[in-house]
Order: C-alpha cells, then structure tokens, then sequence
C-alpha cells in the first residue's frame, strides 16, 4: 500500500531547482534510505513532505491526504528529526519532550506516559532532569529523537540524524530506526554514509542534483545498472594452462593474474558459474585454499550512475 507519494514535485530557489519533477512511492512499513551527496536535495524533499516548505509544482500525499491541502492532518501523523538539532538547551530533557508532546494535543496521564516512553526508548531516562546544554553530541541526538517519536507518528523522518556523532551513539540511533519500524512506523532516512543506509534500509532512493535516480532494493539497484562481483582466488599454484581457461570463459569479464597463485576475476552470475571455475581448477589438479566474493556495494553504484562518489560535494 502506497503511504507517501510524490508526483511530478519542483522545488526552486530563485533560478536553481532543488528538486527537479520527482516522482516517488513510499509504501507503508518501509525502512526508505534517501542517498545521496550534500545539496543533492535530500532535505529539501523532506522539508516539502513536513510542510515546512511551499512546493513550486507537483502534489505531495501522506496516507491519503495532501500535503499542500490538508496540512493539519499530514503534520499530525509526521515525526521529524531535523538535521539542524530542534530542542531547547535550558530545558530539561523531560520538560523538553514534554513540551513538543503537548504541541501534538497530548495531556493529561496520556501526556506524561509518552514522556517517559520516549526517554526510555532514547536511554535517556536515568538523564531526565538534565539539561541538553550539558549533554554529548550523541545524548542530544537522541533527545531530538525522543521529541519527535513521543506522539507515536504513523511516519518518522529522520535527517542526518548521525552527523557529528560518536560510533556508540550512532550504532544506538541505527537500533533505535530498526526497532519504531517494528512497532509500525514508517521511516524515511536521509544520509550520505551509504553504510548507515545499506544497513538499516528495506528500499533505497538515490537523488543527485535534485532527481531522483534510482529506486528500489539494493540488489535491484545493483542489477539495474549492470555492475558485476569480483572473486579472488588463492590457490595452491597456478598454471598457465589453467590461467588460460579461466580467461577463456565465456562469462569472466576480466581476469588479472596478481602473484604466482592468486587470481581477481569479474564474473558474471558467479553463483551459477562459479562451479565452472573450480571444474577447471580440479581439472588441472590445482587445489582451491582461499575464495573471497567482493559484492558491488552502494557507493560503487552511486559512482556509475552519477559518476561521483556519495561524499562528493554537489
């Protein structure tokens, strides 16, 4: 079922478009990971889902309501974690949670167990009374996070929610994404670490310069712009003769001898004709030690098909 569309959307600052005729379906129960480099107009995207921004052309619809037309009912069923962090420093964590709770109608008995959920699912319950001024880079994080999850949206969106934090505080973030999809919120996740995205995401976006460039699931992706794996090969010796048959294949699309009894191969559906490869090996009497399969990833892809790398600057 489709949760989040985008159809035809255009965004523009002045002459410069930041988002160019996108077109988009997000289902609901997605992990949906957006790529791509700084000024790709990720958060632009975002920014025009939330209502925060006026499109420039195009229709915005978040479970079945427009976002241009009915606001009060998209925003109401939206969580945002804004890259630029969005609490306030003299508040306590709680009083901080607290107030964005009661921004969403939340009151009462209701109001304070959303508090301390929210807390508790961010670990920041033992800091309740602390003030954010106080805080680590990661704990602040969190506590946005805790802002934007405590009235339960049906929707969070989370932008560069990792950026300039430590490793512990970010493995606890990329958790915490994993677990408020499994009780039933869909996530929108914007990044440039193709890591963070890979890891966590069930469909994966691909903007650049404001477009929208690929869709879909990793091996989808993978698929659709024709990248290849390469296979290296350690043997106990290898002959020319056999080094010739493997060149031979039909399906090896590169072959480079590195030492006496190493190979690297690009090798096309290498689960099917891998069998192949040791056939001639045993073949020639050549005993196979070591099989490293190097999978096309992310970043590679984002290179063929814009032909920069993610952390490239627009």
């Amino acid at each position: 079922m489709t949760f989040v569309q985008f159809k035809n959307v255009v965004k523009k600052y002045d002459t410069k478009i930041s988002v160019n005729h996108l077109n988009l379906d997000i289902a609901e129960g997605e992990i949906f990971g957006l790529l791509g480099p700084n000024g790709a107009g990720k958060s632009t995207t975002i920014h025009l889902l939330s209502g925060l921004l006026p499109m420039d052309g195009g229709e915005i619809a978040l479970d079945g309501y427009s976002v241009a037309k009915r606001p009060l009912e998209t925003k109401s069923r939206i969580g945002l974690v804004p890259q630029e962090l969005a609490i306030y420093e003299q508040l306590s964590a709680r009083e901080n949670v607290t107030f964005f709770g009661k921004l969403y109608g939340l009151r009462g008995n209701l109001l304070k167990e959303r508090v301390e959920e929210a807390l508790e699912f961010t670990g920041l319950q033992d800091f309740a009374k602390g003030r954010p001024v106080t805080f680590s880079g990661g704990m602040k994080r969190r506590l946005n996070i805790a802002c934007a999850i405590m009235h339960r949206p049906k929707l969070i969106i989370m932008d560069e929610p990792t950026v300039g934090i430590d490793p512990q505080s970010r493995n606890h973030i990329l958790e915490s994404v994993k677990k408020l999809n499994e009780m039933g919120s869909t996530v929108i996740y914007t990044s440039h670490y193709m890591e963070e995205v890979e890891a966590i995401s069930t469909k994966i976006g691909i903007m650049d310069q404001g477009r929208l460039v690929a869709h879909g699931t990793k091996e989808e992706l993978i698929l659709q712009a024709g990248l290849e794996e390469r296979l290296m090969l350690e043997t106990n010796r290898l002959t020319d003769e056999a080094a010739a048959e493997i060149r031979s294949h039909p399906r090896v699309t590169s072959f480079q001898k590195r030492e006496d009894s190493q190979l690297e191969l690009v090798l096309q559906e290498s689960q099917t004709y891998l069998q192949d490869i040791l056939f001639i090996l045993t073949k020639h009497e050549l005993k196979l030690q070591k099989l490293t399969r190097v999978e096309p990833d992310l970043e590679s892809l984002f290179l063929t098909l814009t032909g920069r790398t993610l952390r490239d600057k627009a």
